[in-house]
């Protein structure tokens, strides 16, 4: 069966940003548009057309991986299981400031902030401000229906994230850090969706 145009975009739109994550871990953010157009198969034009500009780009990267952050708070149902919701948020979150290509991603920014002012103000803003927005509109409903006592979830939303990143992404960051087994990533999403239940908890 034939795709149809908006398919066909979503598909193109991956393939860009899939050929842009691997290009620019390889040969950070000065690689050019042209080897990434080769790589996924369309012109440079077409990144144009869908990406105005390479900040505009390197911003979609980041808030495609915000949105995988934030894709538990999208399932059905996920309002009546709190717990395993901030649970699968927070692996999510670890798994994001884990991965070689986000520790390469943000080092590259971070190292371009005097050569490119305008690219990192362009993306660092953003970072995962969609997924901690999501979060708190979840924390929000979560209050609204009385299975948590929050008074201002957005100040919730950041305590929650801050106590899943910790001083874990600036050791990242450094190289200092040994990596994280699936294993401990589960067990620091539980304990933090957990204790957050526990402080946030009606009547506590």
């Amino acid at each position: 069966m034939p795709r149809a145009a908006g398919q066909i975009d979503r598909a193109k739109n991956e393939a860009i940003l899939d050929a842009a994550s691997d290009v620019i871990f390889e040969r950070g953010l000065a690689a050019p548009l042209d080897e990434v157009a080769r790589r996924a198969g369309v012109s440079k034009q077409t990144i144009y057309n869908h990406y105005g500009s390479k900040g505009d780009l390197v911003r979609a990267l980041i808030e495609r991986r915000s949105q995988s952050v934030g894709a538990s708070l999208d399932v059905a149902g996920a309002e009546a299981f709190p717990e395993e919701t901030l649970s699968a948020y927070a692996r999510g979150l670890l798994h994001a400031i884990t991965i070689d290509r986000g520790i390469v991603l943000f080092r590259l920014l971070v190292a371009s902030a005097g050569q490119e002012p305008e690219l990192v103000q362009a993306v660092l803003p953003h970072g995962f401000s969609a997924a901690r927005t999501k979060l708190a509109d979840f924390l929000r409903r979560e209050a609204a229906a009385g299975r948590l006592d929050i008074d201002d979830p957005d100040q919730a939303a950041d305590f929650f994230s801050g106590a899943i990143i910790g001083h874990r992404q600036l050791e990242t960051l450094l190289g200092v850090s040994q990596s994280l087994t699936d294993a401990q990533i589960d067990h620091i999403a539980h304990e933090a969706a957990r204790r957050f239940m526990r402080a946030y908890a009606p009547n506590a």
